[in-house]
This record gives structure tokens, sequence and C-alpha cells, in this order.
């Protein structure tokens, strides 16, 4: 059976290693990210379909399909998804910081309602099995907001009607962002130091391609079913 992964958040961190970590992997056949903007990426495995996650209960996605399938390399993958012959694993690694999203209320929206709309469209879409990075410390009861958006979000994908549920935690994450997070940057340097002396090695800080690789590791092993939560040690583990 061929095996498709939906992805949001593809632009971010997490997200661009995620993709070429889904690749790269012989076991996906098709790799369809939802975005905002089209990423500026090639790759044969690759559908890009632009959305509003606001407006995501309004997208058909076959119709975007066949729209885009004017030389029929796309048949094989609206073949799947009409017949509903295919197995679907959905990804996201959307996220923001409240100072980029410019308000409390906007930063929720990204982070935790687009988050949710993305999965129950996929869901919608015949996905059996969902992938969201939150973060450690997440807790939908914690008084630090970040945290307990995060915690809302968990809560509410754990309730859906997944086969599957994996949620990923990280600590501070180690990469090349493209834009500045000068207090994220500080802690950094701070865990890093603390790792060296190894203190707290739950907040170890972890590679963005870490992540991505823990994530489609998981999503290879179709045996597991529920809702579980990998922190930031057990990615390490897994990505040694």
């Amino acid at each position: 059976m061929s095996r498709i992964a939906f992805v949001s958040g593809a632009s971010g961190l997490i997200g661009i290693q995620l993709l070429h970590q889904l690749f790269k992997n012989e076991s996906f056949d098709w790799v369809v990210s939802f975005g905002r903007r089209e990423l500026a990426l090639k790759h044969q495995k690759l559908v890009q379909v632009k959305v509003d996650f606001g407006q995501l209960d309004k997208v058909d996605l076959l119709d975007e399909l066949r729209s885009q399938n004017m030389g029929g390399e796309k048949q094989s993958l609206i073949k799947g998804l009409s017949e509903n012959s295919v197995t679907i694993s959905a990804f996201s690694a959307l996220g923001t910081t409240i100072k980029k999203a410019g308000s409390k209320e906007s930063f929720y929206r990204i982070d935790h309602d687009f988050v949710v709309e993305f999965a129950r469209f996929s869901l919608k879409n015949s996905a059996k099995r969902f992938f969201y990075v939150s973060a450690l410390g997440a807790d939908a009861q914690s008084s630090i907001f970040y945290n307990k958006v995060k915690g809302e979000v968990e809560n509410d994908l754990k309730r859906m009607d997944f086969d599957y549920v994996g949620i990923f935690q990280p600590s501070l994450l180690l990469g090349e962002r493209k834009e500045s997070r000068p207090g994220e940057e500080i802690g950094k340097v701070l865990m890093k130091f603390v790792a060296f002396l190894g203190l707290f090695k739950k907040y170890k800080p972890i590679y963005d391609h870490q992540v991505a690789k823990a994530m489609v590791q998981k999503a290879l092993n179709l045996k597991i079913t529920g809702n579980e939560t990998i922190p930031s040690s057990e990615m390490h583990k897994m990505t040694q």
C-alpha cells in the first residue's frame, strides 16, 4: 500500500528537516506540504498545496490536486486518495512566537487553532496517524502562556479519532533559524554548559534534524497505537 505524508509548518526549523527525512525515506511515496506560501523547493515526491489555515474546512484536496495534474504525474496520488487505498501520516511542525505573532491572541490562533484545524482536515482526508511538535514543559494547567497553549493542543489532539497520536516534546532547539531569537540563543549556551556538566539531561538541547528523524522513525512503526509522548531525552536516544 502506498504511503503518503501530510506536512504543515514545512518552512520552519523542524519542518524543513522533516521534508528532507521524508524525501530520502523509501517508505513514503508522496509528501504533501500545506502552507500559506509555496516553498522554494523541488522534489519528485513533493506536492505543495497553498492554504489558509483558518479556512481549511473549505479546501477540497482532490480538486486541488487535480488542478495540478495537467501532465498526469500526480495520477497515482489522486487515485490512491480517491479510493482510500493509501496509508496517510500527518505531521505538524506549525508554530511561532508571541513576538513574531504580534499578540497572545494571534499566537494562540497559529499555535493552537491552526494545528487543531490541520489535524481535523487530515482526519477528514483519511489520515490515521498524527505527529505533532510540541515543547518540553507543555501543560494545559501551566501559568506560562506558551506551555499552556502547547498543553491545550496536546489534549485536543488526544481526543481526536486517530489510530495514533505522537507528541514530540523537544527541549531547546539547535539549528539554523531564519530569524534571530536572542533569548533562545542565551538559553542554548547555558543549556549546552549544563549538558556538558551532565546536569538536567532532560533539558539537553536537541538538533532540528534529530526531532525530524525521530518523528519519521515513529511513523514507520504502524503497530503502535494510542497516544504517546516522546520527550527530548528519548529523541536523543532514538537518533544516536
